[in-house]
């Protein structure tokens, strides 16, 4: 009894190590409004949910106790990375909101945004309410947690840590959002060249009219216009882009 009460033990705080890490760090579980009381209940109600299924992949625990404190190192560096890699994935959506705060003409206009604990600008925050709303919505989360489950196919416990493949996958992972990002904005991208460029050929045909200082309201009341058209192409677009990165790790 007390070995099987052992193994129990071992079996749910390794599980939980990953799992919890995971959620520590994950869009729409790390927002401040989500307290830690929360995370830590939906990572224990997760990890006792997955120990049946889990625990038949776990090796027999080890009687060197540096061998266990190294697991447990182990397992919460993959919970991390697999929590960072959801973030960089969910990042693509900032940059699109500072572009589009920059074309409108918000750029100084911040808050304080939820999801990130920071000062950013208005429409990078209204944008990333709305990305939250949609991944629950449409249940992208239960990809979220497939992804840390089908982990241990592809990081078993007690296997060495890849620290090479991390930092690959992350830059990449970064840099396709960043692409992506850059994709979405392209209208705010293109409205701010033409809008500019216009603005500066007429205060060159008439220099004598402060065209910046009258422009501005023009400027809002057309990215505005713009804003309204494209969001919800923004939203189903960045959702798409979600949920095949997502699928990566199913996979």
């Amino acid at each position: 009894m007390t070995q099987l009460l052992t193994l129990e033990i071992y079996s749910f705080m390794t599980i939980f190590l990953r799992v919890g890490s995971a959620i520590l760090v994950m869009p729409g579980f790390m927002v401040s409004y989500v307290n830690m009381r929360l995370r830590l209940s939906i990572a224990l109600a997760l990890t006792l949910i997955l120990i049946p299924l889990i625990s038949a992949r776990l090796p027999l625990p080890s009687q060197n106790f540096g061998e266990l404190i190294k697991i447990c190192l182990f397992e919460i560096t993959y919970g991390l990375f697999l929590g960072l890699c959801m973030q960089f994935l969910y990042a693509a959506l900032s940059l699109v909101g500072n572009f589009a705060g920059q074309a409108i003409g918000f750029s100084n206009a911040q808050m304080f945004d939820p999801t990130f604990q920071t000062q950013s600008i208005v429409l990078e925050t209204f944008l990333s309410i709305i990305a939250l709303t949609i991944i629950f919505i449409t249940d992208l989360h239960h990809l979220m947690i497939s992804a840390v489950v089908d982990s241990y196919a592809l990081f078993p416990v007690g296997s060495a840590l890849p620290v090479d493949n991390f930092a690959e996958f992350l830059s990449k992972s970064l840099n396709n959002s960043f692409v992506m990002g850059f994709k979405i904005a392209s209208p705010f991208i293109a409205f701010t060249i033409i809008f500019y460029t216009g603005m500066g050929l007429i205060s060159r045909l008439m220099p004598q009219l402060n065209i910046f200082f009258l422009s501005l309201p023009l400027q809002i009341y057309l990215g505005l216009g713009l804003l309204f058209m494209t969001v919800p192409i923004i939203i189903v677009w960045f959702a798409k882009y979600y949920e095949d990165g997502l699928f990566r790790f199913v996979k």
